[in-house]
C-alpha cells in the first residue's frame, strides 16, 4: 500500500511586516504540524500588483499567477490577519480580488484568524469576502483574537494559554476538514 500524500496547507498573513503578530501565529502553527502535513507560509503578498481587470486574463502578472497556483495546489488555506482602519488590510484584499475570476479559492477548505487590537470589522468583512470567492470557510475554523499584543511576549511567542489552545483548535478544525 502506498503512503498517503502529504496534505498541503497554504498560510497567508494579512500583514506585510515579517515580525507581526499574525506572522508569529502562523509560525507557531507551523511548529505544530505533523510530518504528514506540508505547511507553507506565503511571504510575497507585497509583490502582488494592484488589481486591474484589464490584466485579469489568461496571462496575469507573474506574482498573481504564482499566488493562484499556490492556492489551487493547496488542500487547505489559513489566513491570519490584522484589521486596518476597521477593515481588511489593503494588500490582502487586493490579493483576494485577483482570485475571483480564477476560482482558485472555490471549494477550498479555509480557516480565518483575525488577530488585532479589535478586529471585529475586518473579521466580519473577510468572512463576507471569503463567501464571495466561494472559499469553504470551515464552521469551527474562525477565530477573532482581540488585543493580540497583550497575549504575546516580547519575542512574538503566544504567552496566553487560552489563546494558544483556541489557535490550535482552529487549526485542528481545518485539518479535520481534509480527512
Amino acid at each position: 500500500m502506498l503512503p498517503s500524500p502529504k496534505k498541503r496547507i497554504f498560510a497567508i498573513s494579512g500583514s506585510l511586516r515579517p515580525g507581526s503578530s499574525n506572522h508569529n501565529i502562523l509560525r507557531y502553527l507551523g511548529a505544530t504540524v505533523s510530518a504528514d502535513v506540508d505547511y507553507f507560509v506565503y511571504d510575497s503578498l507585497a509583490q502582488i500588483p494592484p488589481f486591474d481587470p484589464g490584466n485579469d486574463n489568461e496571462n496575469p502578472p507573474q506574482a498573481v499567477s504564482e499566488l493562484r497556483s499556490l492556492i489551487s495546489n493547496a488542500d487547505a488555506i489559513i489566513i491570519c490577519t490584522p484589521e486596518y482602519a476597521f477593515g481588511v488590510p489593503g494588500q490582502l484584499k487586493n490579493a483576494l480580488d485577483w482570485t475571483v475570476s480564477s476560482g482558485s479559492f472555490s471549494g477550498k477548505s479555509t480557516a480565518l484568524i483575525t488577530a488585532s487590537t479589535g478586529g471585529e470589522n475586518g473579521h466580519a468583512a473577510l468572512i463576507k469576502i471569503l463567501g464571495a470567492i466561494d472559499a469553504d470557510l470551515q464552521k469551527d475554523a474562525t477565530l477573532l483574537i482581540p488585543f493580540i499584543r497583550s497575549k504575546m511576549d516580547d519575542k512574538g511567542n503566544i504567552s496566553d494559554e487560552e489563546t494558544a489552545e483556541k489557535i490550535k483548535h482552529i487549526f485542528e478544525g481545518l485539518l479535520k476538514s481534509l480527512a
